[in-house]
């Protein structure tokens, strides 16, 4: 399997059991205070919501999916996994051969299915725009309306554009995959 140095995968983290909320707060503000923002993205605990009737009653709780384990999506560099691997509530990587061997990511397809099961889809939407560029919107509720893109959120994937309605210059925002180039 060619691995791409340097590119972002996600990987399961073993936890304490019923620790997975606290490793997430634990590795988020680790994350924030080492400035490691450009190579440890996500951490996701895998849940699901679950609906129970009870007297009558509909009753919805979240329930964590794979209890003891967190999703981290990062680039592994010695740093990365010293930082994921030393968060108090870890026990370890899922996929790690010794103490100091680097774990496997999981498969696109594993990371995929686990994030669509929790209402998470990845997104990998390949738009070439650019700011002050005409587009048609696809769907949605301007959908056929052009416009010209105004702002470009590349990290939540989503686009400004400034369309004409009743006669005025309005800004909508839609996501990459609501537009066409003209």
């Amino acid at each position: 399997m060619s691995e791409e140095i340097g590119a972002k995968r996600w990987y399961a983290v073993h936890t304490y059991s019923g620790y997975e909320n606290k490793v997430k707060t634990n590795l988020e503000k680790r994350v924030e205070t080492m400035n490691m923002q450009e190579q440890i993205f996500r951490v996701v605990i895998p849940e699901e919501e679950e609906t129970s009737i009870k007297d009558g009653k509909a009753k919805t709780q979240i329930k964590k999916t794979f209890p003891g384990y967190v999703l981290v999506e990062l680039i592994m560099t010695d740093e990365s996994w010293y930082i994921v691997r030393n968060t108090p509530g870890v026990t370890g990587f899922v996929g790690s051969a010794g103490a100091g061997s680097k774990p496997n990511p999981l498969l696109p397809d594993e990371a995929k299915f686990i994030l669509k099961q929790m209402g998470m889809v990845e997104k990998t939407v390949d738009v070439e725009v650019e700011l002050g560029e005409q587009v048609r919107v696809t769907s949605g509720p301007f959908s056929n309306q052009v416009g010209e893109i105004k702002e470009i959120d590349i990290e939540k994937y989503k686009l400004t554009v400034l369309v004409d309605m009743f006669g005025r210059e309005t800004p909508v925002e839609v996501e990459f995959d609501q537009i066409e180039k003209l």
